[in-house]
Order: structure tokens, then C-alpha cells, then sequence
């Protein structure tokens, strides 16, 4: 990816479903969340950005040595919009786009997010995001033109409110695995131990 293309890695949720803070959890040997943040490393190296919440200090602890920078959300509980607006706050002085990547979304891959890259035009008025399972959803790209949405959105309907509000600005890339995300332990049991 291009140098001004930074990642954003969101692990601030409650993991409520899961019963424990599910980032922590391994898969490969790996916690999620450190697995999330290497892959967005290898597309975005040294731009990659972890946003904070619940369970904060262990999440930055496993975060130890890959995330770039650590951006802190007080307002976790508020909803993954925050989330999205406090890592785009954070890099959007130097960044031309950003990619907005969910750390339980366990089977991105580097090419996934080079693909992304690659597929943006450089306009700031574009979008890129992922098709999966007859919906876009993330990984998403979007040009510096909707810093300004990204960083004023709140509650839990993250970012696709911009993808319905702007669908003339928005290309897709098909990734049927971005369908897997992990929200309770039979998700990541499945992936474990796969039938």
C-alpha cells in the first residue's frame, strides 16, 4: 500500500457475547488481535493504528511491538462509531486514505487489504470496500473527503451509513471469507477445530 494509506485495527469492543475479551484469544498461535494487527502491517508498515477500550491495557500489552500507535477510546461503550472516529482523528493529518479493519474479523489476509489498496483510484472522493455475504462491510477504504463523516460518527452503526450515503462513490472487492468474524467462542471454536 501506499505510504499515506493507514491501517485502522478497532479492538475496543466488550466482547459481551464472548464472555471474555475474545482479542486475547489465540488461533494459530496467535492472539486475535495481534494476528489483525500483523496483517494490517504488512500492507500498511508503519501506519497501522490500534483503537482501545475494554480491557484496554491487556489489548496494548499483546499490541506490544506491531501496533505503530495506540489510540485509546473513552467512549468504547458508546459503540464502534466511536471507535472509527477516534483512530480517524488520530491519523488523519497524515494520512490520504485509511483502511477500517475489525480485529475479531480473523481470516483477513495481507492480499485482501492490497487488493483494497490497489483497486483506489487516489481520488479522495472514493471508497473501497469488501462484498461479502450479499452486504459491503469491512475492510473498508475510504479517501480523506469523509474524514470529516468518519470522525463526527457515534453509536453502533460504525461506518455503513457512509457506504449507503455515498453508494455512488463506493467500489467493492469480493472476500466471502470477511463473513467470519468471531463474537462468541463457538465462532472461534469453528475455526479451531473446522468439521
Amino acid at each position: 500500500m501506499a505510504s499515506r494509506i493507514h491501517a485502522i485495527v478497532l479492538a475496543a469492543g466488550r466482547s459481551s457475547r464472548f464472555g471474555r475479551a475474545k482479542l486475547l484469544e489465540e488461533l494459530d498461535g496467535k492472539s486475535l488481535v495481534r494476528r489483525a494487527l500483523e496483517t494490517a502491517q504488512c500492507a500498511c508498515p508503519g501506519n497501522t493504528w490500534l483503537v482501545t477500550g475494554h480491557t484496554a491495557n491487556a489489548i496494548a500489552d499483546a499490541a506490544a511491538g506491531i501496533a505503530d500507535h495506540i489510540v485509546y477510546n473513552p467512549d468504547y461503550e458508546s459503540g464502534m462509531g466511536t471507535s472509527i472516529a477516534s483512530g480517524v482523528t488520530a491519523c488523519s493529518q497524515q494520512a490520504d486514505a485509511v483502511v477500517v479493519m475489525l480485529a475479531d474479523q480473523a481470516l483477513i489476509t495481507e492480499s485482501h487489504l492490497s487488493d483494497l489498496a490497489r483497486s483506489w483510484s487516489g481520488d479522495a472522493g472514493r471508497i473501497v470496500a469488501t462484498a461479502f455475504s450479499g452486504t459491503l462491510g469491512p475492510p473498508v477504504l475510504f479517501g480523506q473527503d469523509f474524514f470529516d463523516e468518519l470522525r463526527a460518527l457515534d453509536g453502533d452503526d460504525g461506518a455503513k451509513q457512509l457506504l449507503r450515503r455515498h453508494a455512488d462513490a463506493v467500489r467493492s472487492i469480493r472476500f466471502e471469507p470477511a463473513t467470519t468474524d468471531i463474537d462468541t467462542r463457538g465462532d472461534l471454536n469453528r475455526l479451531i477445530n473446522p468439521e
